[in-house]
């Protein structure tokens, strides 16, 4: 596979992309919701294999495809009922909140964007510059706050190791367990707002 992505058409599932990754040790396949089915395929293997190794986990990829399809479902009517986000407004309460914990846990971040992203919730530079989506203010305080403090956090630890971890479970209570609630309760409205 010389390119480094090819998109193949494989029935009964329909369109599956593989993408070349140096990181891969073994052929990967992954189903998500608005992205569908896409197969990491090491340097080791061929495209031939990954189509194969595709073919042999059709039923799996099946029964993933349908979930997705029930939660993009979910998503689309969560955003039909969606109150509307005045932006000045979510740019506002972002900004007091995210300094308030800032000044409170004694971190420091260099510029704060707001965006209306499809995949996060927020993000942070390597040289601090954070971005948060605008739709956080939808969530309940307790996501908002866990999103905020994720995202401060990386001014100080830039990875997600077992000390990131450790010290966002010690701000918030219970890291891990906020990040699972927020993926299933926050999937749905993360969609970019209208121009």
């Amino acid at each position: 596979m010389r390119k480094q992505s090819k998109t193949i058409h494989i029935e009964p599932i329909g369109a599956v992309l593989f993408e070349r990754s140096a990181r891969a040790r073994c052929l990967n396949i992954s189903v998500r919701p608005f992205r569908g089915v896409r197969v990491a395929v090491p340097r080791t293997a061929s495209l031939r294999q990954a189509e194969n190794f595709v073919h042999i986990k059709l039923p799996w990829i099946s029964k993933h495809l349908e979930r997705m399809r029930i939660l993009e479902l979910q998503h689309r009517m969560a955003v039909e009922n969606a109150p509307v986000i005045d932006r000045q407004t979510a740019c506002r309460k972002l900004k007091v909140r995210l300094d308030a914990l800032a000044v409170r846990h004694g971190f420091t971040y260099n510029r704060l964007s707001i965006r209306y992203q499809k995949t996060r919730w927020g993000s942070c530079s390597a040289t601090n510059n954070i971005s948060l989506n605008g739709r956080l203010v939808l969530l309940p305080d307790r996501f908002i706050d866990y999103v905020l403090l994720h995202e401060l956090l990386h001014t100080r630890i830039k990875n997600h190791g077992q000390g990131f971890w450790k010290e966002l479970d010690r701000l918030t209570g219970d890291a891990k367990g906020l990040a699972r609630s927020l993926r299933s309760y926050g999937m749905q409205l993360l969609e970019p707002l209208p121009a």
